[in-house]
């Protein structure tokens, strides 16, 4: 029997581009178990118009939970001079976060809210794309820097440690994205240390 696919509904917003930004983005696209490259590269699954975007700027990767038969996903960012904001947390190159089933994203100055509807079908998933004229997400955009090493980071709280990601058993592993394709990685990951939102002031 045939496993249904998981859905990601992707809603993107730019407060300036507009839909020139989006000129490329399918309204479907159907993609199998390999991280989805989201860019301006011609490389990108999912290209974007915009100059100050890295040609590959963040992924979205699928796996599966150990003991769970449903697809998941995190999202890793890869541009070295930017940042990404995702769910309250700032995640700098290669550092990666687990999807909730509603979440909110902003990287480049675009706003992207994704709804996670999950599947069990572990061969591919699908994006469904939607272009919102009004804004998605009431806070200040965060604004791409050369410098970001050297805004203050603030401190987690004491004995809090952190967090790691490697239990989480990837199909692909969290990639490191080259020409060939990812190979299985079971128990690999990336540690990140988790972030509370900085103020606005300090947002990459």
């Amino acid at each position: 029997m045939e496993r249904p696919l998981t859905v990601l509904r992707v809603s993107l917003h730019h407060p300036t581009q507009g839909p020139a930004a989006f000129t490329n983005v399918p309204l479907q696209l159907q993609h199998d178990t390999s991280p989805l490259l989201v860019g301006r590269g011609r490389d990108a699954h999912i290209q974007l118009r915009l100059p100050n975007l890295s040609r590959r700027h963040l992924s979205l990767e699928p796996y599966r939970e150990k003991g769970s038969a449903l697809l998941v996903f995190c999202l890793k960012a890869l541009s070295r001079r930017g940042c990404v904001w995702v769910n309250g947390l700032t995640l700098r190159f290669l550092e990666q976060v687990p999807l909730s089933t509603v979440n909110r994203v902003t990287f480049a100055g675009i706003q992207m809210v994704v709804h996670v509807e999950g599947g069990t079908s572990l061969e591919a998933f699908v994006c469904c794309f939607h272009l919102s004229p009004s804004p998605l997400i009431y806070r200040p955009q965060a604004e791409e820097t050369d410098e970001w090493e050297s805004i203050p980071q603030e401190q987690p709280p004491s004995g809090s440690g952190e967090r790691a990601l490697g239990h989480l058993g990837f199909l692909h592993g969290p990639s490191q994205i080259q020409d060939d394709p990812p190979q299985p990685s079971p128990g690999g990951g990336t540690e990140i240390q988790f972030q509370r939102e900085p103020p606005d002031s300090l947002l990459c």
